[in-house]
């Protein structure tokens, strides 16, 4: 059972957060701003290093979040019912994690209370992808690493596998 002063992603349902909580799960990573692809044959997605027009690629961050769908009509946004649909989000996004029973990685800017957590552990795609402006056919610029566990955080690095169960979960 979790405590009285737990955290408020430990204690509230991803259905029942406010729109600020929402938002603050966000590391900041950009890694569901990169292109994918979905091979026809198998429907398996397959991730690139391509990342969306609007992105800074050494920040991480949405250069016109509050304007995207406009530039961008493709642009998701994620909702909590959406999250329960979809299948692309990298393994080590925070939504991803709470809706299947994890905690929040040891980087998120929820835990260190700073935004360079989630690049030291090399989890965002800081300086390792190209804008869609710069980039050519997307099929030149298939990666494996979008999809999967960052290969540099700590706790990759202890434990070889997702973070733990939360206590509540």
């Amino acid at each position: 059972m979790s405590s009285p002063s737990a955290p408020f992603w430990q204690t509230v349902p991803l259905d029942q957060m406010s729109s600020e909580q929402w938002e603050s799960l966000c590391d900041g990573c950009g890694r569901c701003c990169l292109n994918k692809l979905r091979d026809e044959d198998t429907d398996e997605v397959v991730y690139t290093n391509v990342a969306c027009r609007l992105l800074d690629t050494h920040t991480c961050r949405c250069t016109d979040y509050a304007d995207r769908h406009r530039k961008v009509p493709d642009c998701v946004t994620l909702t909590p019912k959406l999250l329960a649909e979809i299948d692309w989000l990298p393994p080590s996004c925070s939504y991803r994690l709470l809706r299947d029973g994890f905690d929040l990685p040891d980087w998120h800017p929820l835990r260190t209370g700073n935004e360079l957590g989630v690049h030291a552990s090399r989890a965002s795609v800081q300086d390792r992808c190209i804008s869609e402006r710069r980039a050519g056919p997307l099929e030149d610029h298939l990666e494996d690493w979008p999809g999967e566990w960052p290969d540099r955080s700590p706790l990759c690095h202890a434990l070889k596998r997702p973070p733990l169960k939360r206590p509540h979960g």
